[in-house]
């Protein structure tokens, strides 16, 4: 009886996700390849994006932005064919992501809108959640490799609609974060211990997830990477210049980015995004 083949998946970007993602691919029983920008020490790191597409059949991208992405598809060149599926798990917008799937399209292969939420934690424990944007034999051909590496996935429409869904909730987070740390400003300079104002929000209705993951850092000084300020500031632009070609005005959007730029011009922008909270300190 023969075996059936491992099915094999390259992961191009080892950041915070993609490392993660990669590692529990692995542990999963695929046969995973990845390539970074910057060399890393990591199983199977091939030498180029080409070298990768040539050994695996899925490609998952983790790169920064839809520049990054652009750059990656240029370098993979001719080794991408119809044998292919590139899932793009990049935030990198809705009109980008459209134009991404036609480039790959080009080529013959597939493409799958597949951005994620859920950061440093989440990937460690391999519960990120995807949204999915594309047809239903791609998904399904897709889908072992997203469960691997996810609590939840997600299914939101056609190409682009995962990409914008995933800005608006980014948009979500963002302000939400900025308007807590607002909150803890006051609370400290009232001569209120920040342990009361958790205490006041556990028993609250505006108790969230992401309430719950910052404060705590939040009110230890602690921005350890999670989520970085300057990929968090391009999501929530993506947002506004969405905004702005549907002639929408999004004051509060507007505030929240104000206050991100600040911080990436105080030198912030790698530390976690819940940094803004360093302009009240």
């Amino acid at each position: 009886m023969f075996k059936k083949k491992r099915l094999s998946v390259g992961v191009i970007g080892l950041g915070i996700i993609g490392s993660r993602v990669a590692a529990h691919l692995r542990a999963a029983g695929f046969a995973v390849s990845v390539w970074n920008r910057t060399p890393k020490s990591e199983p199977n790191f091939l030498g180029s994006p080409a070298d990768v597409a040539q050994a695996c059949e899925i490609l998952q991208l983790f790169v920064a932005d839809p520049k990054a992405v652009h750059e990656v598809l240029d370098a993979i060149g001719e080794s991408l064919t119809s044998r292919h599926i590139v899932v793009c798990s990049s935030t990198v917008g809705p009109e980008a992501t459209r134009e991404i799937a036609k480039r790959v399209a080009e080529r013959g292969a597939r493409f799958l809108d597949a951005p994620f939420t859920g950061t440093k934690g989440a990937a460690d424990q391999g519960k990120l959640v995807y949204y999915i944007g594309g047809d239903e034999e791609t998904f399904a051909a897709a889908k072992p490799v997203l469960e691997a590496t996810s609590k939840a996935i997600v299914r939101i429409g056609e190409v682009g609609h995962a990409a914008l869904m995933k800005v608006l909730t980014n948009m979500l987070g963002a302000v939400t974060v900025q308007t807590l740390a607002e909150v803890v400003a006051i609370t400290k300079a009232s001569g209120i211990a920040p342990e009361v104002l958790a205490t006041a929000i556990e028993h609250h209705g505006i108790r969230s997830g992401i309430i719950d993951l910052k404060l705590p850092k939040m009110m230890a000084g602690d921005y350890d990477t999670h989520f970085a300020l300057k990929h968090m500031l391009k999501d929530v632009q993506f947002g506004l210049d969405l905004a702005g070609e549907l002639k929408l005005d999004l004051p509060a959007t507007k505030a929240t980015a104000y206050a991100m730029r600040e911080g990436m011009g105080s030198g912030w922008g790698e530390l976690d995004f819940a940094a803004v909270l360093k302009r009240y300190e």
